[in-house]
């Protein structure tokens, strides 16, 4: 993994779309929006791309800058995705410690509702995007209620798209909100303008021609 050079966001797009990761089309968001585009990481289930999507995670937290002491991923996607950066990590001399928690608390053997590393010091949340940052909130409490401090979010997408319905627009996207409620730092691999570019760059008349409706779909919900 070398890591003198600035990751580009088009590595892991090509990534995405060969994982059938990113696709295009018509699909509908929890919020009511037809959307041109779907990003859905638990596709990433064989064990090569999980692999090589940790070290996208990995090389994108440590580009960044930010000082830290372990992962926590949010359950269910976050789990699998703070385990494989946490291995890429490892694999680049970073040995990191990380958590994760149960969905409903355990009430026999170890018990509490935290498997994994105890919490402590400056900790990093992993997801996949955030859509209406509950999971970051919930996240952000527990790290906070065992006494470590979270330091940052790490994405795989920023969709740069504005919090609300398809009718009321808000006008902030999720990360935005995010970024002003708590303070923290969203770090993302690649987000739509990067999409966009690499729609605009590419030769394959297929995936050109989604352009124009992604074009369309950040004028009406982009921040």
């Amino acid at each position: 993994m070398n890591l003198n050079s600035e990751q580009d966001p088009f590595d892991f797009i090509r990534f995405a779309l060969e994982a059938k990761v990113l696709s295009f089309g018509e699909f509908k968001t929890k919020a009511g929006r037809v959307s041109p585009y779907f990003f859905n990481a638990g596709l990433f289930y064989d064990g090569a791309r999980l692999g090589r999507l940790g070290e996208f995670y990995a090389r994108a937290l440590i580009q960044s800058g930010i000082s830290f002491d372990m992962l926590y991923g949010p359950a269910y996607k976050g789990i699998t995705l703070a385990a494989s950066t946490a291995i890429a990590l490892a694999q680049l001399n970073r040995n990191t410690t990380f958590a994760y928690n149960r969905k409903e608390a355990k009430d026999h053997g170890e018990g509490g509702n935290i498997v994994g590393a105890p919490l402590t010091g400056r900790v990093v949340i992993i997801d996949d995007v955030i859509s209406a940052g509950t999971s970051v909130r919930e996240s952000v409490e527990q790290i906070k209620t065992a006494g470590a401090e979270p330091c940052a979010v790490l994405i795989a997408l920023d969709r740069m798209e504005k919090s609300g319905d398809a009718d009321n627009v808000g006008a902030y996207s999720a990360v935005q909100s995010v970024h002003q409620e708590f303070g923290l730092p969203v770090i993302a691999i690649a987000n739509l303008n990067s999409v966009m570019a690499y729609l605009q760059q590419s030769k394959d008349g297929d995936l050109q021609r989604y352009l124009p409706a992604v074009q369309t779909y950040r004028s009406r919900y982009g921040v």
